[in-house]
């Protein structure tokens, strides 16, 4: 028996063995049995007793099925918010020069260490339900705002709770390498002592994140101390990945890829060393339209360079307080083909395939395929480019999580009613 059966639709599959743009399945079919996907195909190639396997079918009238959009980058967990800094944007005050005069990602660490867990719980569930809308199944969750063991841990631990009380998958990531504290008594060398030595073995032994991140910058974090950051969690098995060459080429992209990591993210002063060694390790491309777009950056990532070097590029909100205050992750295929010139595909790519190799979930979500979870987005278009073309408001009509439904709009509503 099957759960569930959808038909009269047509299959984004975004399987590589299906050999047309989006792994596309046109009159196609799906079923689904305990959460995960147990048959995909054509609707005229279903078994002749598939009407009686399924104990319920679902029929689209055409729409069109991708797997649930995956959110491979934000920061959504923090207190406060940002809007000032915003008027300094637009007054011609540059993101460094607003974070040397107390702003930027210290500004927003006073204000998250001042929420209590309930605050910071309530803030974060109110911007997931707005972007689960925007059909999100899947999103990362980055700690960072701490900068201190108690708020570190306190971050991570809202976004475990997120997960327990909606029907989404967290990825959870520790960015305790975010920005060095001003009140760590041990200094900046003490600072990086701190998180190799005590939070990485608390956090792994505790399996509290799934990742290690950094920010590699002249504003952040020296390519060295990264580089023990990393060993460092590689030896208590963790994953890492790294915001790298945003404002200026660190090197950060190939000392990632040195390390197996699974993503390096902004990118905008990627070199070419760094495309080769991602090429080589596999390292995902996380491309941040927004945050390009809010700091009205001029220097666009090497999509080209990475295209010809076959590196995977994703795409994601970078949901934060200060540089992509973004909640309509539904934006960003849109601003990531129009900014960064991606195809329709490319973008899609970019936030379902590429997106869940992004947070080491390659065999299990991204693509609509048998055995993968049933994490099921459904668009009512014609086409899949409507998805970047419609600016911001190409909304899913449902979204499934492991086969279950997890939201659903007034406009599917009255199509099941009628």
């Amino acid at each position: 028996m099957w759960d569930s059966l959808y038909l009269d639709c047509h299959l984004a599959s975004m399987d590589p063995a299906v050999n047309k743009p989006f792994g596309a399945i046109r009159n196609g079919a799906l079923a689904i049995n305990d959460g995960t996907i147990a048959w995909i195909g054509p609707e005229s190639a279903l078994p002749d007793d598939a009407l009686t396997r399924a104990k319920v079918v679902h029929r689209l009238n055409g729409a069109w099925l991708t797997p649930g959009l995956v959110d491979c980058h934000t920061h959504m967990v923090f207190g406060g918010n940002r809007a000032h800094e915003f008027d300094m944007l637009l007054n011609g005050k540059s993101y460094e020069e607003i974070a040397a005069q107390g702003g930027g990602i210290q500004a927003t660490v006073k204000a998250t260490r001042e929420a209590t867990e309930t605050e910071l719980y309530e803030s974060a569930l109110r911007r997931l339900d707005r972007m689960r809308a925007d059909g999100i199944t899947t999103i990362e969750i980055k700690s960072g705002y701490g900068l201190d063991r108690e708020t570190e841990l306190r971050m991570l631990k809202v976004a475990a709770r997120l997960e327990r009380n909606r029907p989404v998958r967290v990825m959870r990531t520790f960015l305790g390498a975010h920005a060095i504290p001003k009140d760590h008594p041990g200094g900046r060398a003490g600072y990086v002592d701190f998180l190799i030595n005590q939070m990485i073995p608390e956090i792994a032994k505790n399996k509290l994140a799934h990742a290690v991140d950094g920010f590699c910058e002249t504003i952040g974090f020296t390519p060295d101390e990264i580089d023990k950051l990393f060993k460092a969690a590689r030896s208590h098995g963790l994953h890492v990945k790294l915001h790298a060459e945003q404002l200026s080429d660190q090197g950060g992209a190939a000392l990632a890829a040195s390390h197996g990591a699974l993503s390096a993210d902004h990118l905008e002063y990627l070199s070419q060393d760094g495309i080769d060694a991602m090429a080589a390790s596999g390292t995902v491309a996380v491309l941040l339209p927004a945050a390009f777009y809010v700091l009205r950056e001029t220097r666009l990532p090497p999509i080209d360079g990475l295209r010809k070097a076959g590196v995977p590029m994703a795409i994601a909100s970078d949901c934060n307080p200060g540089t992509a205050p973004v909640l309509s992750p539904g934006l960003i295929p849109g601003m990531a083909s129009t900014l960064f010139r991606l195809t329709p595909e490319e973008a899609i790519s970019g936030m379902t395939i590429h997106a869940a190799r992004a947070l080491g979930l390659a065999d299990s979500v991204g693509q609509l395929r048998v055995g993968f979870k049933a994490d099921i987005a459904a668009w009512a278009v014609g086409d899949l480019a409507e998805m970047c073309y419609w600016v911001g408001s190409t909304k899913p009509l449902f979204t499934l999580f492991n086969g279950q439904l997890a939201y659903e709009s007034h406009e599917y509503r009255l199509l099941k009613e009628g």
